[in-house]
């Protein structure tokens, strides 16, 4: 008694009267007494009190109490049916609303097993008792979905059974079979349960429930149609109810219920019928069938009905769901889904994708395979998997490396010394004396009397920043470079390269007369040129060289747009095809100026074309320049052998001077779109299915009428395969796939023709890939109008109205979606109303930059600089497959004079190795990049600053062929670029192999870069992020945290992502992540880091969006802002330099606040595919839920960010002291 006493006490505090009830109760179970009449009336005082007072639950379940066990050792022992009754309705008072936590308690107290069990004691009773069913079956219900194992629970205690038995023979009752449905609803929810049940005939009962319209038993009809739509997940229970007809018969009931549900006062059970449908439909078989009943028509005219009551929008969106899923699948009309491009490869890789695809049979049909789904390989019957319910859902990110001894970096060359000395050719400022170059300086400048000539300079690498002594290299003023060889002034035969003994001759050497308009009213007046179609540049004999042009930019604003320039005669342009000159044609697309149409705008005859042509704006592109673009084009090599170039290209972009916000999602069009295409299957009569641009038939016909639009993509790095007109103003586009692939569809570059003003017209980009865009998130796509650009507005802007991104009826085959068979594609569709009639637009997934463009840039930088102040270099790193030319640039200051001193600092400035655009379609990345590369070039103080720190080497496109096919992932060989940095192949991947041969052989000569940062851009994140290498990061955010416990890292790859949320507005640092994954292991970030060494390496990741924090928060990002992070960057740089230095290595704290920033990121991995964050969206509203589909795996969810960085926006302002020239010591 004192025992018991005292645990009384010490559970049930103030000795209360529910304290003194439990401990009676509990001494009558202790002493195991039957006392029936005490149990019954101790029970019975319980539950009043239960009943009355909120505060005795709450004393029941608090931490510590007994009260639970008490109550539930009293129901397993006893044997009287209202102490049992009394018991079961104060568990129900304990669970009632608001009673989570307690329900938690209750079950990890044991209590389902007990009720279980008590289950299957009473039901031996003939007729068991009615009350003591509901109650029990109720408080099963209550409990049920908070324990995960109640399934197998219930199947090994063989209660399964017992309810389904209750529930056919008290058909008529309903007071008992509702809470009995209750439970087979909980426990449908174990698979193997489910079909154990439908074995036993649930399916059909469940059908004898459920009916049509009726006012009554309303309830039941609710709680029977969310039990069958649990039992219809199993496929086995989904094909017994498509073989007995109940597809027919779910729809029947539906339009019933729909038809006299005026009110809606019951959308709860009409969409409990949809919720069933949608079960069954996961199955080919009921797909089949919801399509053999017309079930098509059927949902689609009630969800147009239902769209007036927003109220219905469950109904709506459920419905859109449905018929998607059994839309029927169609092929692409294309005759292989490989690229309508062909390029022989120098090696075949011996496996892979690519391997695979030179392996498939000429006369297999790759488009689509024979089975439109995985039903075929599914067994008739779920297995049961014994530790299913063992199973902890929680996440698991598999793809972030946990074994630390890969983590380790480890500084590896890879490559014999001896290969790695065909690089010195590329480092000529390591042996550069300077003595004949014209310097600011000439005068010697006194220095210590203690530094020996060839004394000890230091040099800091990306290792070793804390030891100033650990690296010391000699450097004499004029010798042999480190590890020259003997024959060091030939170039190495493996590169194929020419050695250049200047700067200046890797530009054009034999430029042709330049481009000037030709404005005489008399030989291209309106007439005429409303005639034309094209105008044709072509090569000549390098001493006859010559072209023309219209509609062009003038070179020098000092020209008369008014001149009259003409080299050849008259009839050269008379008319539209004919050839000018011998040789390669590069054509300019469809002249605009025929657009200008008399009824819109009041141009008079009299004006040329060359005042048309003139660009009106305020101040020209410095570094653009539409005759050397036109030259350089000509030396592009292109797989398909382009011969025109795209106005946008020819004239150039600027910014346009106004802001582009964020477009808000209207509510509704994802299902308005989606509705549209379901009236293709139901109204096929509708349907114009005209193929109007075809790459894959040479021999197509353009059609000749004037309302349907022309398409062209034709130009450097145009992507554009297919064009079929769907409707009068609606058309699909088709993607080229990367050469030597058979997906990657996302980039687009297209020219557009011959609209008219005030009509919206639709564009379906229908073979896209990615799962999720930030198409559904507010970007739009880019638009250039080549009236706009000839009235003074030469800019892309953002367009497009009714966007949205969403999974298609499209179906791709196992050869493109890597052995999965039913993998559908996804649709991109926007509206355009276009601004001017007959004008010519192009369309662009984000702001082209062409290769052409690149060359362009770099040769203008390069008759540009100051030779005084600059050190600039402009060479070949190697040939691509297709013969174009990789570009290596290095910048840095010139030193002050040819005196030991200067020629030391010069020589022993730290290295910052930069690269851009692995990937063609991410363009943002080489806006990032001509921004650095003009604020390095810049005559700024601080830029100077910054070249006087720091030697640049820069690659700045390392996928020319991939840029200029109009790749979006993969260079010619059809492989990933940025998944070749293990192990490069000198023939397939040769920019990769000497980019990362450059970095090995600074390696060599302990030179290693201070930083590396490859410049990318993201498709589904806002803003602008960076990724590195951290070991500690990488543990932490895994279950193997001990190992991690006692490493020693040291922080300094966070300075300078902090430093840039701190100066640059679209920068964001929560976005940041520093972990390791196992499918990166190959990136340029990962392999620079772990094998070359470098600590600061990055890959710097910028929108295709825009941004969501900071000063640019809601508006899409355009060139302005990405040219603007790339000078950010730099100014970063110089940030880093004075942190860096061993004069003033004390870092601020707040650089490494490292837990803070790792809580704020909530860093996971999502998928292999995928980077590390977390996507940083939320789910519009009206999103369509494509996981159920039984062909596609789910996608990942788009959860809100933890919390978005807010950084501190400051202007790049430097103080006196980061813009001084710091010599080392």
């Amino acid at each position: 008694m004192n025992k018991l006493r005292s645990a009384s006490e010490k559970s049930i505090t103030n000795n209360s009267r529910i304290a003194i009830l439990l401990t009676q109760l509990e001494k009558t179970n202790a002493e195991c007494s039957v006392e029936t009449d005490t149990a019954r009336y101790v029970t019975s005082k319980i539950l009043h009190l239960t009943q009355s007072q909120e505060k005795i639950k709450k004393e029941m379940t608090a931490k510590g109490s007994t009260g639970i066990e008490v109550i539930l050792s009293t129901l397993e022992n006893t044997r009287d049916l209202q102490t049992t009754l009394n018991i079961l309705n104060i568990l129900i008072e304990l669970v009632a609303v608001g009673g989570s936590r307690r329900t938690s308690i209750l079950v990890s107290k044991g209590g389902t097993q007990i009720l279980l069990q008590l289950l299957v004691n009473v039901s031996k009773d003939s007729p068991p008792n009615e009350d003591l069913m509901v109650l029990l079956h109720s408080l099963l219900a209550k409990i049920g979905p908070k324990d995960k194992k109640i399934g197998v629970k219930a199947r090994i205690s063989s209660a399964l059974n017992i309810t389904l038995n209750i529930v056919k023979q008290n058909l008529q009752n309903q007071r008992l079979i509702l809470p009995c449905l209750q439970v087979l609803r909980v426990y449908s929810t174990n698979s193997v349960n489910a079909v154990s049940l439908g074995k036993n005939g649930v399916v059909e009962l469940m059908f004898k429930i459920i009916g049509p319209f009726s006012k009554k038993n309303t309830g039941l009809m609710k709680v029977a149609l969310d039990t069958l739509a649990a039992l219809l997940k199993s496929k086995t229970n989904a094909r017994r109810a498509v073989d007995r007809g109940y597809v027919h018969v779910l729809l029947t009931i539906y339009v019933d219920w729909h038809r006299h549900d005026s009110r809606h006062r019951h959308m709860l059970i009409r969409k409990g019928i949809l919720q069933c449908i949608k079960n069954v439909t996961n199955t080919k078989l009921g797909r089949k069938a919801f399509l053999d009943v017309s079930g098509m028509k059927i949902l689609y005219n009630t969800s147009q009905e239902c769209l007036a009551v927003r109220t219905l929008d469950p109904l709506v969106n459920t419905s859109s769901l449905i018929m998607r899923k059994c839309y029927p699948k169609n092929r692409l009309q294309l005759p292989t889904i490989k690229s309508a491009f062909h390029f022989q490869l120098p090696v075949i890789p011996g496996n892979g994708p690519v391997a695979q695809l030179y392996s498939l049979p000429p006369e297999v049909d790759d488009v689509v395979d024979e089975s439109d789904d995985n039903d075929d390989t599914e067994t008739d019957t779920e297995i049961e998997n014994g530790n299913e319910d063992d199973i902890e859902q929680h996440f698991k990110n598999d793809d972030i490396e946990t074994d630390i001894n890969k983590l380790k970096p480890k500084q590896e060359l890879g490559r014999p010394i001896e290969d790695l000395k065909m690089y010195e050719i590329f480092f000529p400022e390591l042996v550069e004396d300077f003595q004949e170059y014209d310097l600011v300086s000439k005068e010697p400048k006194p220095f210590s009397t203690d530094l020996s000539l060839g004394g000890p300079i230091i040099v800091p690498t990306a290792g070793d920043e804390q030891s100033p002594t650990n690296h010391i290299i000699e450097i004499p003023v004029k010798g042999n470079h480190p590890l020259q060889m003997e024959d060091y002034n030939k170039r190495p035969s493996s590169l194929g390269l020419v050695k250049k003994n200047s700067n200046t001759e890797n530009s054009l050497q034999h430029k042709g007369d330049q481009l000037k308009l030709h404005s005489s009213c008399q030989c291209l007046n309106h007439e005429i040129v409303k005639g034309l179609d094209r105008i044709t540049l072509q090569n000549t004999p390098k001493n006859e060289q010559s072209y023309s042009s219209g509609a062009t930019t003038q070179k020098e604003c000092k020209t008369s747009c008014s001149e009259v320039t003409c080299s050849k005669p008259l009839q050269h342009v008379s008319s539209c095809g004919s050839v000018l000159f011998e040789g390669r044609s590069v054509q300019l697309g469809k002249l605009c100026c025929s657009g200008i149409d008399p009824e819109e705008e009041e141009v008079p005859c009299s004006v040329s074309l060359g005042e048309q042509g003139m660009l009106d704006v305020p101040d020209l592109l410095q570094l653009h320049d539409p005759e050397l673009y036109i030259e350089i084009v000509k030396n592009t090599k292109s797989v398909p052998e382009y011969s025109e170039v795209a106005y946008p290209d020819y004239f150039g972009h600027l910014p346009p001077p106004f802001n582009e916000p964020i477009l808000e999602r209207p509510y509704g069009v994802q299902r308005t779109k989606i509705a549209q295409d379901i009236e293709r299957l139901i109204h096929p009569n509708d349907i114009i299915d005209r193929v109007v641009y075809d790459l894959d038939s040479p021999s197509y016909m353009v059609p000749d009428e004037g309302d349907v639009l022309k398409f062209n993509s034709k130009f450097e790095s145009g992507n554009l395969r297919k064009v079929i007109q769907i409707r009068k103003n609606e058309y699909d586009l088709i993607l080229n796939a990367d050469i030597n692939s058979n997906h990657y569809h996302q980039w687009f570059y297209f020219e557009v023709s011959g609209m008219r003003t005030g009509i919206a017209y639709r564009f379906n980009i229908i073979n896209c890939e990615k799962s999720n865009s930030q198409f559904n998130y507010g970007m739009q796509p880019l638009m250039y109008s080549v009236q706009d650009a000839l009235n003074g507005q030469p800019w892309w802007i953002r367009v497009g109205t009714d966007i949205c991104y969403y999974k298609n009826h499209f179906s791709r085959s196992s050869a493109a979606a890597g052995g999965q068979k039913g993998k559908s594609y996804y649709t991109t569709t926007f509206s355009v109303n276009f601004p001017h009639k007959e004008d010519v637009c192009y369309f662009a997934y984000h702001y082209p930059y062409t290769y052409s463009a690149l060359m362009m840039h770099l040769q203008k930088l390069e008759s540009t600089y100051n030779p005084q102040q600059i050190y600039f270099r402009h060479d070949v790193l190697c040939e691509t497959l297709s013969g174009n030319n990789c570009p290596l640039v290095t910048i840095t200051a010139m030193p002050e004079s040819n005196y030991y001193e200067h020629i030391c600092q010069f020589r022993n400035r730290p290295y910052i190795f930069l690269s851009a655009r692995v990937h063609p379609g991410e363009t943002n990345a080489s806006w990032v990049m001509k921004g650095t590369l003009e604020y390095l070039m810049g005559n700024n103080p601080t830029a100077q600053a910054l070249r006087e720190s720091y030697i640049f080497k820069i690659v700045p496109m390392l996928n020319p062929d991939g840029v200029i096919n109009g790749n979006h992932r993969c260079s010619l060989s059809g492989e990933d670029l940025n998944r070749q940095w293990q192990n490069p192949n000198l023939d397939l991947h040769p920019t990769i192999y000497h980019a990362k041969g450059l970095l090995q052989y600074l390696s060599a000569i302990k030179r290693l870069p201070l930083v590396y940062c490859d410049y990318h851009g993201h498709s589904r994140k806002k803003n602008v992020f960076m990724y590195g290498c951290s070991i500690k990061e990488t543990m932490w955010h895994t279950n193997v945290s001990a190992a991690s416990c006692d490493l020693i890292e040291d922080l300094g790859y966070r300075t300078l992502p902090k430093i840039l949320s701190q100066t640059a507005p679209a920068f964001c640092m929560s976005s940041c992540s520093f972990v390791v994954e196992k499918s990166k292991e190959s990136t340029a970030r990962v392999v620079v880091w772990r094998e070359i060494g470098v600590q600061r390496s990055y890959t710097m990741e910028s929108t295709l969006c825009g941004c969501d924090q900071g000063k640019y928060k809601g508006m899409q990002i355009g060139t302005h802002e990405l040219e603007e992070m790339g000078a950010k960057f730099c100014s970063a740089l110089l940030r880093l330099k004075r942190l860096t230095s061993p004069l003033e290595y004390n870092l601020p704290p707040s650089l490494f606040d490292i837990e803070n920033d790792l809580i704020e990121s909530s860093c996971k991995v999502t998928s292999p595919t995928t980077y590390v964050m977390e996507e940083d969206e939320p789910r519009f509203l009206e999103e369509v839920d494509y996981s159920a589909e039984s062909n596609d795996e789910p996608d990942v969810d788009l959860t809100n960010n933890a919390g978005d960085y807010e950084p501190s926006l400051q202007e790049d302002g430097l103080s006196d002291s980061e813009i001084t020239r710091t010599h080392l010591p």
